[in-house]
């Protein structure tokens, strides 16, 4: 994705011609003049002399934008481990888990209560709170199936070992992981709960703390949550064929993002991020993000997890500590390149962006919004 070649360039400039002077509409404009065979998804542009828009880079343009929708085609299944592979029963019990807050110390905190599904799973906050006040901003859940490593430092090395890390920060949900056990095989519901989800475990009455254990309840949790995919959005209508699903002024910044404004040398691929870590020049001098974890290093110093973009437009305010508040202000951000220093990538830098372009970045930004829907709560035992 980092080396589009030759072809986007063709791309971008046809394009260009061939929105300037549209509507900013979803359905075709009348044609114009006889057909160009302009590229996909765009209404025949108005005849130009051919000294201004040449055929045969109308051409060329078709192959190059459908090559480039391509490399963001939804994959078709969801990947699992093969030390936790899916099945129903625990998904299920870790749906049960995720919404209840009998695993927080007060009995009134859920993994829900930050990743909340209304809200594109996330919480809208600036910063996370639970049982205190923490120091970074919730990250969406969506996608989180294929996030190879976890956490804004990518301190959690699986899906699996992240659970527990709210459950027992004092901050955040506040439990031990004894009581969390106790609680959960005290309840009968729970305990036919997870020996329906991890079948061959001997138990009775009196053993219900063998079957109630930490990784199972990592297990199921993990399971659940990589069932949390994108919901189609109007972007992935529009690479799947229709040409009307996104506007003119979406389709200029779809190659924006893909060229001038660089934004696709890490949000790329279906899921909008390569999850590698970043310093973007914005973080303060005393957060250093990943940078703890490997401090000979400098280009991870102030480095953070590139988030995926899905649902981006619900999801404000920004950035690993919430401190931007609009997709507005996101752009401008990285218009300008941060602050200059050692640690910041070498792919961020002054963009040069005018204000019809950054309109049209906006404008792609929320085509990756999926269609909402509703999510149907679990019972939970007691």
């Amino acid at each position: 994705m980092r080396h589009l070649g030759p072809w986007l360039g063709i791309a971008v400039a046809v394009l260009i011609c061939a929105a300037a002077g549209l509507p900013e509409t979803h359905a075709p404009a009348p044609p114009l003049g006889p057909s160009l065979d302009g590229p996909p998804g765009f209404p025949n542009p108005p005849v130009r002399p051919p000294s201004t828009l040449p055929a045969f880079i109308l051409l060329l343009a078709g192959p190059a934008l459908a090559e480039l929708k391509e490399r963001y085609e939804r994959p078709e299944g969801v990947p699992f481990p093969d030390d936790n592979p899916w099945s129903e029963a625990k998904e299920q019990l870790g749906r049960m888990l995720f919404f209840d807050p009998i695993l927080s110390g007060a009995h009134n905190i859920s993994c829900a209560s930050c990743h909340n599904p209304g809200l594109s799973w996330a919480d809208n906050q600036k910063l996370a709170s639970g049982s205190g006040q923490m120091k970074l901003h919730t990250p969406t859940i969506i996608d989180v199936a294929w996030v190879p490593v976890l956490g804004w430092d990518g301190k959690f090395r699986s899906l699996e070992s992240v659970a527990f890390g709210p459950l027992l920060n004092p901050d955040n949900m506040n439990n031990t992981e004894a009581e969390i056990v106790s609680r959960l095989a005290r309840i009968p519901g729970y305990v036919q709960a997870f020996s329906r989800a991890f079948p061959g475990v001997a138990h009775d009455g009196g053993q219900s703390d063998a079957v109630v254990t930490r990784p199972r309840i990592e297990q199921a949790i993990a399971t659940f949550e990589r069932t949390i995919v994108a919901a189609p959005a109007p972007f992935d209508r529009w690479i799947d064929g229709d040409d009307n699903a996104i506007g003119v002024a979406a389709k200029r910044g779809f190659i924006l993002f893909n060229d001038k404004a660089g934004c696709a040398n890490c949000h790329e691929g279906p899921s909008f991020s390569d999850f590698s870590f970043h310093d973007i020049g914005l973080a303060k001098e005393d957060d250093i993000g990943r940078g703890r974890m490997f401090p000979a290093s400098v280009k991870l110093r102030h480095g953070f997890k590139v988030p995926t973009l899905r649902d981006v437009a619900r999801r404000a305010p920004y950035m690993h500590d919430g401190s931007v508040p609009t997709l507005e202000a996101v752009v401008d951000a990285y218009d300008t390149g941060g602050v200059e220093r050692p640690s910041r990538s070498e792919l961020i830098h002054p963009l040069g962006l005018t204000a019809a372009e950054k309109q049209d970045l906006i404008a792609f930004l929320r085509t990756l919004t999926g269609d909402p829907a509703q999510f149907a709560l679990p019972a939970l035992p007691r």
